[in-house]
């Protein structure tokens, strides 16, 4: 890849991969505006999606669809509308993050969770929402009314089963290989479960796109605050298409090397490098409308393990 700028990495970056408006929009909510409170002015959140090319007309479809969908919620101040995270939202906001930045460090103990329904329990709009919210936790189908994983959540399965409704219609339990009984070893359930090759490609091309980055802003000048806030919205939208497609398996049933591991420490670099900086742009543009916007808040800096306050430019939460 030719040396670039990062303006014209930016550049480069948007036309050949524009994100959709919709989806960028919940990347921004989720990694920038949550952390401030969750709420944002309609005239900020154009301000701040301008860059990416998402003009005023597509920014309100967007919002309007997600407030449908049950994600944000409009006010009205006079003239001016706002856009807040739904508090019932919120738990799947927090989620998703969780996933996101957190350190890949799951292992496997030899269990795993199973989820059965029985025969006539659960009706059909109820079957297709239970796998559809289940696949997307990361569980595999192991028999037909039956769920697993290796590495389960239990707070997060308990929330999954009370948001779909079947919380009381289900048998949850934890299984294991039964000692002196020969059969299959249970890792083979990951082979018959999961397809990983998806996320294997989605992780490859995720390092191949942002690896020259990580290289250029190692050399570059100093980012302005609005080009890193960019960099640092692109990253997070394009990891997150492909780890919240990541079944999080325990790493020891993953194939060696897994990219996801890669991916991760090249992701959390460059948002080590452009954290800080994007933080004066966004709280600039919050503040130019709302003075009263919170600084950032204390979960904000266990981000990726945990966000350096003495690294250069960076700002930690002593010195906010």
């Amino acid at each position: 890849m030719k040396q670039l700028t990062s303006t014209a990495w930016i550049a480069e970056f948007l036309a050949s991969d524009p994100p959709r408006s919709k989806s960028l929009v919940m990347t921004m909510f989720g990694d920038a505006i949550a952390p401030h409170g969750g709420a944002i002015w309609l005239g900020s959140l154009i301000e701040l999606l301008a860059p990416f090319g998402v003009n005023d007309r597509l920014l309100r479809t967007s919002v309007f669809r997600l407030a449908q969908e049950g994600w944000l919620v409009a006010n009205r101040d006079g003239r001016r509308s706002s856009y807040a995270i739904l508090p019932q939202a919120l738990p799947r906001f927090e989620r998703a993050n969780r996933r996101i930045y957190a350190p890949l460090a799951a292992h496997w103990d030899g269990n795993w969770t199973l989820v059965l329904s029985g025969a006539g329990n659960i009706d059909a709009p109820e079957r297709a929402l239970l796998r559809k919210e289940m696949l997307w936790e990361g569980y595999a189908m192991i028999a037909p009314g039956m769920f697993g994983h290796p590495a389960s959540d239990a707070g997060v399965l308990e929330e999954l089963l009370a948001r779909v409704g079947v919380k009381d219609k289900l048998f949850v339990c934890r299984a294991s290989a039964l000692p002196g009984v020969s059969s299959r070893p249970l890792q083979d359930l990951v082979h018959d479960g999961w397809d990983l090759s998806g996320v294997v490609n989605g992780y490859s091309h995720f390092i191949e796109r942002f690896g020259p980055l990580l290289e250029l802003l190692s050399s570059a000048d100093a980012l302005a605050p609005e080009q890193a806030f960019v960099i640092r919205t692109l990253l997070v939208h394009a990891y997150r298409r492909v780890q919240l497609h990541d079944p999080m398996l325990p790493i020891e049933l993953l194939p060696n090397p897994w990219p996801g591991s890669s991916a991760y420490e090249l992701a959390r670099a460059l948002y080590a490098r452009t954290y800080a900086l994007a933080e004066a742009h966004i709280m600039a543009t919050l503040r130019r409308e709302d003075d009263s916007v919170p600084q950032l808040d204390a979960g904000f800096f266990q981000r990726f393990g945990g966000l350096a306050g003495d690294a250069p430019g960076n700002v930690s939460p002593a010195s906010r």
